[in-house]
């Protein structure tokens, strides 16, 4: 039996005629950037989140790029200001920070859940810090309320990475709706998912939600008057019509996702594997369903001749990375570790029962096979 780590195609299939509806409504109104699909999903993806202002834009990295150019707008962050993050993230996260001519301090994960550990935070923070950017990592939240402390007594902006965390909650409370602005990625292979790249800034803070309107759109609020030097990073109206679709199955979607993660972490018994924490079993949105051996890449290529397709998130730590060699001598032996010891398996909401049972039995077949 083979088991694809993702078939897009598959995630998809039970929304094609809604899709395709979608899209039929979008090519048929004659209008394809700037409408009112994007209009109605900014309004249903704030509502969803629970905050006031959901601004579309181009991608991921963008969202976290013109929250943190935003700040620079407002006077909140200037050229130089430190931005404490997550050692183990995308390079996305850095990527955001440098961009706009901020300093990223890379700081440790708490070895149990891979998020960014507050007691780390807390020693990190120096007279240059201004804001605390951390990852909910695989679809589990940050110890949110721990940072929320730490921000409040020192003053300091709270930014979410919610790229992995679409429809993680904790405690009523929604990823995207636990800082003063948060950046979510529709890469198609999300939670919530575009069929092309899209991201989106949210906020319940009005005029950061202007700044950034203004910021997508070449830095204008009227056409051809331009108040800031800003950007084309506008969601567009045939994604902005797909998530709407896809936004509607969401809480599904998470619902099946938490149901394969809980027969994973039950029933896969290798002892060579470290299974993933979730801090609450109903708040983990579960993006990536993420291992460790100290054998990962034995154990990848064992479930490979299984016909389980894993992949690696992420094989090198940014600070190791030819574009950031000004960070290279950072002591970060835990994240160094951990990217050395990470494996994903699959993980979707079409997942059937057989599929669920074969890497199961694949995983916990490793150690004979050793």
């Amino acid at each position: 039996m083979n088991v694809p780590f993702l078939s897009l195609r598959d995630v998809n299939a039970p929304y094609s005629d809604e899709l395709k509806a979608a899209a039929a409504r979008v090519i048929d109104s004659g209008w394809y950037v700037m409408g009112e699909e994007l209009a109605s999903f900014e309004q249903e993806f704030a509502a969803y989140c629970g905050v006031t202002h959901a601004v579309g834009v181009g991608n991921g990295l963008d969202a976290l790029s013109l929250i943190l150019r935003g700040y620079k707008e407002m006077g909140r962050l200037r050229d130089g200001d430190e931005i404490i993050v997550p050692a183990n993230t995308f390079i996305a996260t850095f990527l955001a920070i440098t961009s706009n001519r901020l300093v990223p301090v890379p700081v440790e994960p708490d070895p149990s859940t891979y998020n960014i550990d507050p007691a780390r935070v807390a020693a990190a923070l120096s007279a240059k810090t201004r804001a605390i950017m951390p990852v909910h990592l695989y679809g589990q939240l940050a110890d949110m309320d721990a940072l929320a402390e730490i921000a409040v007594r020192h003053r300091l902006l709270l930014i979410e990475d919610a790229a992995q965390a679409h429809g993680a909650s904790r405690g009523g409370l929604r990823a995207g709706a636990l800082g003063d602005a948060a950046g979510f990625s529709f890469f198609p292979a999300k939670n919530l998912g575009a069929l092309g790249d899209a991201g989106a800034v949210v906020t319940r803070d009005r005029e950061l939600a202007l700044f950034v309107t203004a910021l997508r759109n070449y830095g204008s609020g009227v056409k051809y008057q331009h108040i800031y030097q800003g950007f084309n990073s506008r969601l567009d109206e045939m994604q902005a019509a797909m998530l709407r679709v896809k936004l509607a199955h969401l809480d599904d979607d998470v619902t099946r996702r938490r149901e394969v993660a809980l027969r994973y972490r039950q029933e896969i018994r290798q002892p060579c594997l470290r299974l993933p924490a979730a801090r609450t079993e109903e708040g983990h949105a579960w993006h990536l369903f993420v291992v460790r051996s100290a054998q990962r890449d034995v154990l990848k290529e064992h479930l490979g001749k299984r016909g389980v397709q894993c992949q690696v998130h992420y094989p090198v730590p940014v600070h190791r990375q030819p574009a950031y060699a000004a960070l290279r001598g950072a002591h970060l032996p835990l994240t160094e570790q951990m990217h050395q010891e990470v494996l994903s398996l699959p993980l979707s909401p079409v997942m059937d029962e057989d599929a669920i049972a074969h890497v199961i039995d694949a995983c916990n077949s490793f150690g004979a096979a050793a």
